[in-house]
Formats: structure tokens, sequence, C-alpha cells
């Protein structure tokens, strides 16, 4: 493949969006769980007990802090992650939302989206959540084959999991749920009976990740063992095609790499980090990404849970670190980020970030050589991934970022 130097088109008349609308999140992390899942390497953490009331005034007093030098904003969407924030008093989340809502503007179509198990105590409180503010729920159902279920070490069964998908749907107008696919032994025809079951019960977007083994994680131990082999890079790519095949057929589009929804449904939090927007990250190990003036900084609070506490308990902001992010940096974030999703990155956002087209931030020849391969493509409107890009883009990055 002979790749070629890539040269500007003419964007007078055929980039038609000059600007993009503003995204700005708030993201609020609940650190704790009921139990460890072997394959999770998230900021979660098991505590016998927990005082919620010093939790929710700690939360608060975080975004207190950080709002200070964040006048102006109008809050597009809120996501409680974690951890389990399920586990959350209903009104714990309301005075989160309410502090909130002091601070900023909120959207008037505003996405507040909760975690959620689907375990019974949880599913239980679904309706109080909605009472409190939350539009929006995301599901760790990650398997509806019980010994799928034993196997990633979850506490709920498959009956649970549709019981708590029912009531979802029940007292939330949006709701996703998450399945982990690609586990030791799985055949297609396996995965695409699970995969029609879910959709059965889904609604307009459903979040579908191959199973990856970080390290420090049980599963990285027990995989070092020889306890189990995932299914080799072949079978892990036809199961993956398998998906986006299966879904498209029944109006679920690929949007990004692992998240699935029909027009209009996906989620608008989700695309705040993948369209490389702005957002507050408050709670133990929160990130943030936040534009002040010309300037992007990248914030991390405190990862473990009673020093982050501790922090803010002694009037601090419970920041680990802050730091300006560069030029490079910046190139670096948007297009990890960016490629993950089908629409890709418009020339605009390259614009709003860099003040400048890709052609002159990336290698000519390498970009060429990616555009020659069928693995980007690049046009008067954006820089995309193809399928195949996207389904090989760790690799894709590397090249690319070089």
């Amino acid at each position: 493949m002979d790749g070629g130097p890539v040269t500007a088109p003419d964007m007078s008349a055929s980039d038609t969006s000059a600007t993009e609308p503003p995204r700005f999140g708030v993201y609020v992390h609940w650190p704790f769980c009921k139990s460890k899942c072997p394959y999770c390497d998230f900021n979660s953490h098991v505590r016998e007990r927990i005082d919620e009331s010093a939790w929710a005034t700690a939360l608060i007093a975080a975004l207190d802090r950080q709002a200070l030098t964040l006048a102006g904003r109008t809050v597009s969407s809120i996501f409680f992650g974690g951890g389990t924030p399920s586990l959350m008093q209903p009104a714990t989340v309301a005075r989160v939302l309410e502090r909130i809502a002091t601070h900023w503007d909120l959207a008037a179509d505003i996405e507040i989206t909760l975690e959620a198990n689907p375990t019974s105590v949880e599913a239980a409180r679904f309706r109080e959540l909605a009472a409190a503010g939350v539009n929006r729920l995301s599901l760790g159902i990650q398997a509806l084959d019980e010994r799928a279920l034993k196997f990633l070490g979850r506490q709920h069964d498959a009956a649970e999991a549709r019981a708590a998908i029912a009531l979802a749907q029940r007292h939330f107008a949006r709701f996703s749920f998450d399945l982990i696919y690609a586990r030791p032994g799985q055949t297609r025809a396996a995965w695409r009976r699970e995969l029609e079951d879910a959709l059965a019960l889904a609604g307009d977007h459903l979040s579908l990740y191959q199973l990856t083994i970080e390290a420090g994680t049980a599963f990285q131990a027990a995989q070092a063992r020889g306890d189990f082999a995932l299914p080799d890079e072949d079978d892990a790519a036809a199961l993956y095609e398998l998906t986006g095949e299966l879904l498209a057929r029944h109006g679920l589009a690929a949007y990004e790499i692992s998240n699935y929804a029909r027009p209009g449904a996906e989620s608008r939090h989700n695309l705040v980090y993948w369209t490389y927007g702005d957002y507050v990250g408050v709670g133990p190990g929160a990130h943030g990404r936040l534009t002040i003036g010309a300037d992007k900084r990248a914030t991390r609070q405190a990862k473990a849970p009673e020093t982050w506490l501790a922090q803010i308990d002694a009037g601090g902001d419970g920041m680990a670190e802050t730091s300006a992010l560069d030029r490079t940096d910046r190139l670096t974030e948007l297009t990890m980020m960016g490629l993950r999703l089908a629409a890709g990155i418009p020339r605009a956002r390259f614009r709003r970030e860099l003040d400048a087209e890709p052609e002159t931030l990336f290698d000519s020849k390498t970009l060429g050589w990616l555009i020659e391969g069928g693995l980007l493509t690049l046009d008067a409107t954006a820089l995309r991934a193809t399928d195949a890009g996207r389904q090989r883009l760790n690799a894709v990055l590397v090249k690319l970022l070089e």
C-alpha cells in the first residue's frame, strides 16, 4: 500500500458544521460494592459499614469546591457510576442532584443516569430513584446464562436479571443493560441465542463488551494459572461481527465500539467523553476534563475512599492531580476517544481543540497508509475509523499516534 500525501479539501461549501453544541457533564463516583467481581479493575471497594450521611455531605462539598471556577455552564448529563451507585439511598442521590442544580443550569433534556445491579434489594429502589430525579438506568446484567453469571462472579441469577429489566422498563423512560461476551468456550451459536434473548428484553440501548483480562484482577491470576482461556483473536472477531450484524437487523446501530442504540437513544453522557467535551468528576478516583479559557485541564480525585473523604473533611477539594494538557496530549485524547465512534471526529472538533485540520496533525504517510488499507477514512466532514478499523482500533491508534 502506497500512502501518498493527504491534502485538505476545500471546506468552503462542504463543511456545514462549523461548531458543535457544547456538552458539559457531571460524573459522581460511588466507590462501594457488595463484592468485587473477578474481571473488574474499576475503583470499587467492599466495606462492611458506610456512613452514608458523611459521604453525601462530602460529595456535595467536592461539587461546591469545583464549581467555584466553572460558573455559567449548562449541564447536559449527570452520571452516577461506581462501584455500585444503586446501593446509595435515593435521598443521597436527590441531595446531590439538588446541589448540582444550584451551581449550574440544567439542560431541558438533561440525561441523569445511574448504574445499578439487578439484585432484589437494589431493584426495589428503582421507583424511589426515579422520584429522586434519575431518568435513565444502566443495569449491570453481564450475562443471561446461569453458568456464565457464576463464572463472572455476579451475585444475581438470570431470573433476577429479567425481573430487574422489567422493573427498569416500568420506572424509567430510558434504560440500558450490559452484557459481557467472548467468554471462555463461548460459541457463535450460544452467543446468538443469548443476544436474541437480550433483544427480546431490551429497550433502545445495549452495551456489549468483549471480556478482557485487566491487570491486578482475580481473572488475571486465574488465567495465569491456566484456569481458563479466552477465545482466540479470530473467534473473538467473529463474535464481534455477529453482534453488529444481529443488532443492526433489530434497529440498534453500533454508534460506538461496544454500544448500540436506536437513533436518538445514544448515551448522552458517554458522548461527552467520546466527543471530548468537558466534565466534572467528583468522588474517589473520579477523572475530569475542563476547558478554562484556551487551556484544557485533566483532574483526578484521590483514589482511596478513606483518603478522599479525609481530604474533603479537612477542607480540601479531594484532588490527587490537576494538570494542563499540552497540544500532544489533547490530540492523543481526542483521537483515542473520537475514533471509537462510528461518526468519527468532525473537522470542527479538530479546529475547536487544536485550531488545525487533521491533515496537518498526523504524519501524512501514516495517515495515507491507514486510509489506503481500509482502516480509516477522511473526507470533507470527518476522520473516521472503518468497521475494520474499529475492530483493530488499538493497533490503528498506535500507528496513527506514533
